[in-house]
């Protein structure tokens, strides 16, 4: 599968789908990629009062006309911005095209939650359907404080602060090779977060006979994390990565840290691992409730052929996957 060097943006008029759009733009910029936006709809059919008993499908002209402009609005506010693009008008499932798009994109980005703009057709359900199933990276990013001018020619911060998930799943692998090249690519601060419930009563270890060690078992997880990471940056010698291993879940931390970082980074649908406790629902509860962009790395991107998905060694260490197996 072969990757341009896009980022694919769907847009559809919002303040929200905007502000995505604004988002991709710095990220093309410091990637030295172009945007490929696309504004997509489905004419919806139905049976018309008819004699013969046919079908009529509403005329289309006026929803083209607005899509243009919708697209014509995006590419102008892309060249403000100082990176070139793309643009094309598409009928069918906007959550189906933008999947479809992304087997040829470095990156898919969207906005969340939007309202009003070119009929809700793009925001809403595609920002928890694309990051599923698309074969690049995506980027969920979240409306922008109530009252903002959409209009505002800097809203989008440079990421100097990036936070990513890691359990020891392939999922996990995946994405925290994808943060490590953000983190290069913006000169951030890049900083993995182990998560591990161990509150009394409820946490993962309560349920461990007495006679354990539970401090033994979190200095054993951070173990694993030390191995997981420095195998990771095992090509990038001077990439720098922070470590944690907190008490709290997946989700409960990364929405936490979303508040003061500039792009959390999860897998999704991992399998095995440190007991499914960061990945699959995780990632959906963080694209609900993060402050900041969200980046959803799936397998199928490194199927994908997404740069920098060397398969990883497993060394005689145990990782943290390794710890639950």
């Amino acid at each position: 599968m072969t990757h341009d060097d896009v980022v694919l943006v769907g847009v559809d008029g919002s303040a929200t789908s905007l502000h995505a759009l604004d988002w991709a733009a710095a990220e093309a910029r410091a990637h030295g990629y172009a945007l490929r936006l696309v504004c997509s709809y489905a004419l919806p059919a139905f049976t018309a009062a008819s004699l013969d008993g046919g079908y009529a499908a509403l005329d289309d002209t006026a929803i083209q006309a607005g899509a243009k402009a919708v697209l014509a609005e995006a590419q102008a506010r892309a060249q403000d911005r100082g990176v070139s693009s793309t643009a094309s008008v598409l009928t069918g499932d906007a959550a189906a095209v933008l999947v479809e798009m992304s087997r040829s994109a470095r990156m898919a980005v969207v906005g969340t939650r939007g309202r009003g703009g070119f009929t809700d057709r793009l925001l809403g359900t595609v920002s928890s359907a694309l990051p599923a199933h698309a074969y690049c990276p995506t980027v969920v990013v979240p409306s922008r404080p109530e009252g903002a001018d959409p209009g505002d020619p800097a809203p989008v911060q440079p990421v100097r602060r990036i936070v990513v998930g890691v359990d020891g799943s392939p999922a996990s692998d995946v994405a925290l090779r994808h943060a490590i090249r953000e983190a290069k690519v913006w000169d951030a601060e890049l900083t993995a977060v182990a998560g591990v419930p161990v509150g009394s009563g409820s946490g993962l270890l309560a349920w461990l006979p007495a006679a354990v060690d539970h401090e033994a078992v979190l200095r054993d997880i951070a173990e694993g994390l030390d191995v997981v990471i420095d195998r990771a940056v095992a090509d990038d010698p001077g990439v720098r990565v922070k470590r944690h291993v907190l008490d709290g879940t997946g989700a409960e931390l990364l929405t936490e840290f979303s508040t003061a970082t500039d792009l959390i980074v999860v897998g999704s649908r991992g399998r095995g691992g440190f007991a499914g406790l960061l990945l699959g629902s995780t990632s959906q509860a963080v694209l609900h409730h993060s402050a900041c962009p969200v980046m959803v790395v799936t397998r199928r991107c490194e199927e994908g052929g997404q740069p920098g998905t060397r398969p990883a060694a497993r060394g005689r260490v145990r990782d943290i996957g390794d710890l639950y197996r």
